[in-house]
């Protein structure tokens, strides 16, 4: 990759290097339309494909279905299911990823005439996955058939109890898979070993699998004539579910991803769903939801319930009927995402704190006790944007037992680790995929854990960090990012984990002015242009750091480039354009 202005090293100590093909959009005849084309083929379109991911539809995406391992087995066992009136138990993970997998099958399964019951694990108390215990008292309490959503591909003891048991467990997740995998009635997942066309499909979401499940169902029970005098679901208005959990799992934006998102975007647009419509409200959203507010917005406060207080929130809130439950629960969980944020606020600092001592390591492993664990996963999120490397946070309890999470860059694979290390007898549990990882693990066992770690991925780490740069896809003059240039980019959306939204370049400018804003010390700027235009920009979270240092201090006879992304700003009168900086770099 080429780099972008000669720049080898910006304020942040970064090489600016063209995503793909140069576009110097201060060309007098550079068109809109050749950004977005641009826009798609460097983030992996093939060129006879340029109409379908302009505009990504489910029909030009979706897969048959029955090309999954035991798709077909479980779609026949539900359709039974469903004939027979049997008791189904539906049980999801608690993040947004198994709440609306949860939903979705939940709903679905209404719309057949069959009421399914959910059960979600709390997170503290019984952990991730399904525990034998559950499994069986659900199958004791009448549930003769059982579909657990994003958890199960490592449950091997917990199935075992199950089927001992006598009950008929369907799995649904997209999580890694052991080469032996645990013995249940049928396990669908795209992510199996033994997986051959499917496994195209692996970066799906396990509430996109959960769709593909309902759409063999459908086509099941089509063939048996249950629809020949009754009225059959419309799938496809559940896709804001999909669209939802997708986002929020940060599943690759890529294929199908993409036309689920896409697509849910506008079934969400219709406000159908009663539950999800008040999650809008609640997060005082006033405009059409945008991708950028299912991971910021929709998505925190589902998590919410699962975090840190009733796991089921989530699930109960999608799939009411009644609008004065919906408010109430939705309001619930904005008051859970408060609290949340305050946790997460105090774990972080302390975290940030143990980091020092191993900040030499290529993944960092950091545990303590009285940690709050349905916290972790964020913050080991924010230690790894920080670090640039990989981090696992580990909350310890009182009997020196650790849950944590993890989560990874690009380029190295956190899950496949995890579970090399738990066949290594080092952890109780964990699993995980490429970017995300969770485990159990021992107090006695946290070095011998971070070793294994820091031996097998340390020479990744070092090529994945080696390869940063910040990568951008146009130059502009100030006059250049305007609401014309933000809605031509968001054609080449949605925007996502493997489909990154679009990184400009604005210059060179002066700063006419600069101050902190907000408790988060966001710099805020007004600077200007050679072409005579003023731009507004912030930089969130730099008024420390050594790019916020440096705009504040710019003095106005120097000229800087300004990085970063192009957003509508929609607060006055009529819309404008600003940039929300990630980097700077000296034009002189």
């Amino acid at each position: 990759m080429s780099s972008v202005l000669n720049i080898h090293r910006s304020i942040l100590g970064q090489p600016w290097r063209w995503r793909g093909i140069a576009a110097d959009a201060r060309d007098p005849n550079f068109a809109p339309d050749d950004l977005v084309t641009q826009l798609l083929l460097t983030r992996g379109c093939p060129r006879d494909g340029i109409d379908d991911h302009r505009a990504p539809s489910i029909r030009a995406f979706m897969p048959d279905p029955s090309i999954f391992r035991d798709m077909d087995k479980a779609a026949e066992r539900l359709a039974d299911a469903v004939e027979k009136g049997e008791q189904v138990a539906i049980f999801g993970d608690y993040d947004v990823d198994g709440a609306t997998s949860a939903a979705l099958l939940i709903l679905l399964l209404r719309d057949l005439g069959l009421e399914a019951r959910p059960y979600i694990p709390d997170r503290l108390m019984e952990g991730y996955g399904p525990s034998g215990e559950a499994l069986v008292r659900l199958h004791q309490q009448g549930a003769s058939l059982i579909v657990t959503v994003d958890c199960g591909a490592q449950a091997f003891e917990a199935l075992e109890m199950a089927r001992s048991a006598g009950a008929e467990v369907i799995v649904c997740d997209h999580h890694k898979c052991a080469a032996e995998l645990p013995v249940t009635y049928a396990l669908i997942n795209p992510n199996r070993l033994d997986e051959a066309e499917g496994a195209a499909f692996g970066h799906l979401a396990a509430v996109g699998v959960a769709f593909l499940l309902g759409a063999a169902l459908i086509r099941s029970l089509r063939a048996r004539g249950w629809f020949k005098d009754r009225a059959e679901p419309r799938l496809l208005d559940l896709l804001d579910l999909v669209a939802l959990g997708t986002v929020a799992d940060v599943a690759s934006l890529k294929g199908l991803n993409r036309a689920f998102v896409a697509q849910g975007l506008k079934v969400m647009a219709q406000r159908r769903n009663i539950g999800m419509n008040a999650l809008i409200e609640a997060s005082r959203l006033t405009r059409t939801p945008t991708c950028t507010d299912l991971g910021f917005a929709l998505g925190p406060r589902i998590n919410a319930g699962g975090r840190v207080g009733c796991s089921d929130l989530g699930v109960r809130l999608l799939t009411t009927r009644d609008p004065d439950e919906a408010r109430s629960i939705a309001e619930e969980l904005n008051i859970l995402n408060e609290e949340r944020r305050a946790i997460e606020a105090e774990v972080q600092l302390a975290a940030e704190q143990l980091c020092i001592a191993k900040s030499n390591r290529a993944v960092v492993v950091i545990a303590s006790r009285g940690w709050h664990a349905g916290v972790i996963g964020i913050v080991a999120g924010r230690l790894k944007e920080k670090l640039g490397r990989p981090a696992i946070v580990i909350a310890l309890d009182e009997h020196g037992i650790g849950k944590g999470s993890g989560r990874s860059i690009p380029g190295v694979d956190l899950g496949a680790a995890v579970l090399a290390a738990k066949d290594s007898g080092l952890l109780h549990a964990g699993g995980g995929h490429a970017m995300a990882c969770g485990v159990t693990i021992a107090e006695d066992q946290l070095e011998a854990f971070a070793e294994f770690l820091e031996e097998r991925l340390a020479e990744r780490v070092t090529v994945a960090m080696g390869e940063r740069a910040l990568l951008l896809d146009a130059v502009l003059a100030p006059g250049g990012v305007n609401p014309d240039l933000v809605n031509a980019m968001d054609a080449g959306g949605p925007y996502g984990m493997g489909w990154p939204a679009p990184r400009v370049v604005a210059g060179p400018l002066s700063v006419l002015k600069a101050d902190v804003v907000g408790s988060g010390g966001h710099v805020r700027l007004i600077v200007a242009g050679e072409d005579g235009r003023s731009l507004k920009a912030v930089a969130f979270r730099h008024a420390e750091t050594e790019l916020g240092a440096a705009l504040l201090s710019a003095p106005r006879h120097r000229k800087l480039w300004l990085a970063g992304r192009a957003r509508i700003d929609d607060w006055g009168s009529r819309p404008a354009a600003e940039l929300h900086v990630e980097d700077a770099a000296w034009a002189d």
